[in-house]
């Protein structure tokens, strides 16, 4: 009878155990159809959305009765969302990253700006895809940087820029349009004016 030999280094794994985070789905290749870019930027005040229901990863509804207030972009602003996790803490979180650039200075936009400064509101986005996604669902977002700039040549950016952080336990969820889009407010800058 042949003897198989041991060998102190190798460790056995058990293939019937599994994790409570096991996997569920893989994933194809779609089509070269998306574009990236913002369309439309929501801001809400902190603590007015209420209870969030989730289905699929998706918010379909909020108990809440927020104003949404609608500020139109184009070019140059971007979501951007980092997986910050430790294995040695045990711990995994979400660094939700909005930079927002608004082109023409105005005084009642710099005024808008100075309150979104001091306080945390909650943010839906829009992107060209159609997708609506919440940054700070559970926390709100903070203004963590940005600028008021004139530029110095012709083809310069004269407007006002923004950084907004946010830090969850799960990504920007996305969002149901009709839950933003039916409750935005009316109340709109005209820059022109």
């Amino acid at each position: 009878m042949s003897q198989v030999p041991t060998y102190p280094f190798l460790i056995t794994l058990n293939p019937k155990k599994t994790m409570a985070c096991s996997l569920t789905s893989g994933r194809s290749l779609p089509c070269k159809s998306a574009v990236g870019g913002l369309k439309t930027v929501y801001f809400a005040d902190y603590g007015t959305l209420g209870a969030a229901t989730i289905v699929a990863g998706e918010i379909t509804a909020l108990a809440g009765t927020p104003d949404w207030f609608k500020y139109d972009i184009k070019g140059n602003s971007s979501l951007e969302t980092t997986v910050n996790s430790s294995r040695e803490n045990g711990t995994t979180f979400y660094e939700q990253t909005l930079s927002l650039t608004l082109t023409f200075l105005d005084k009642a936009t710099q005024e808008q700006i100075k309150l979104l400064a001091h306080a945390r509101p909650h943010i839906a986005i829009e992107d060209y895809n159609g997708n609506f996604f919440l940054v700070g669902l559970e926390h709100g977002a903070e203004v963590t940087g940005g600028s008021i700039v004139t530029g110095a040549a012709m083809g310069d950016l004269s407007g006002f820029t923004l950084t907004f952080a946010a830090q969850e336990t799960a990504p920007a969820y996305f969002v149901t349009a009709a839950v933003i889009t039916d409750d935005a407010s009316a109340t709109q800058i005209d820059p022109d004016a």
